[in-house]
């Protein structure tokens, strides 16, 4: 076992998985690998187990299979439990669609040395989205933005799932009442790390709209962030109020 984590939650990527799973375990920061898939259909898990039995490398791939479909918080909460009774000393976690890039892992480990967590961010300084229509980048862009003002965090990517966290911060997140999914889950796990005192960094990177299989986002995805932020801004307030 190594030292690092990395979380990836699947449901119909089985053309995405394989190649994805090649290419972490290719970097010089070596990571085990946590699959949590929600019984995709399309055959993700069975990919998943061939790479287990077929690879020299198969031992750092593990696989949790859950009986349907739970979202992706669930699959996430599921994941951060697991690494924590494994003693994994960094966690990361990134989408199986190639949306996010592999090799950024490597920086991540740097990076996360002078904080408690980092966040790969597609809107500071050098991060780019690439393949999004315009329609779908201004819906992030707006989200943002009132994520960013409702909660006073001045974080540029809240809705982004590429982090990296020290053990420690995920500890503290599992205790949590966390229950959303999608972008809400996002939201809520970098303002609940940052309400509980622990340093943040965001990083550039370049997300890219995914060539295969389709994406999750739903119109229930959108409305659960929208009455998140609201709580969460609730108890930023009542933090502060706290603390005066």
């Amino acid at each position: 076992m190594t030292h690092n984590l990395v979380i990836i939650p699947t449901y119909n990527e089985r053309d995405n998985i394989t190649p994805l799973i090649t290419d972490i375990l290719k970097l010089p920061n070596e990571f085990d690998i946590l699959l949590i898939d929600d019984n995709s259909p399309d055959g993700t898990s069975e990919c998943i187990q061939a790479f287990q039995l077929d690879s020299p490398l198969g031992s750092r791939v593990h696989l949790l299979k859950r009986p349907g479909k739970m979202g992706l918080g669930s699959a996430y909460r599921d994941g951060y439990q697991w690494a924590l009774e494994r003693n994994y000393a960094i966690i990361c976690q990134m989408d199986a669609d190639f949306s996010h890039q592999p090799a950024t892992l490597a920086q991540f480990v740097r990076e996360v040395d002078q904080v408690d967590f980092v966040l790969g961010s597609r809107y500071v300084p050098g991060g780019h989205t690439v393949g999004w229509p315009w329609y779908r980048l201004w819906l992030s862009r707006l989200a943002n933005l009132y994520a960013r003002y409702a909660t006073g965090y001045q974080i540029y990517d809240l809705t982004g799932g590429f982090k990296c966290f020290k053990r420690r911060v995920i500890s503290s997140l599992v205790s949590l009442p966390i229950k959303a999914d999608g972008y809400a889950f996002q939201i809520e796990t970098t303002v609940y790390a940052l309400i509980n005192g622990y340093k943040a960094k965001e990083i550039p990177i370049t997300f890219t709209e995914r060539e295969k299989g389709k994406s999750k986002l739903s119109k229930h995805v959108i409305w659960e962030a929208i009455f998140s932020v609201l709580k969460l801004a609730a108890n930023t307030k009542s933090t502060d109020a706290k603390s005066e």
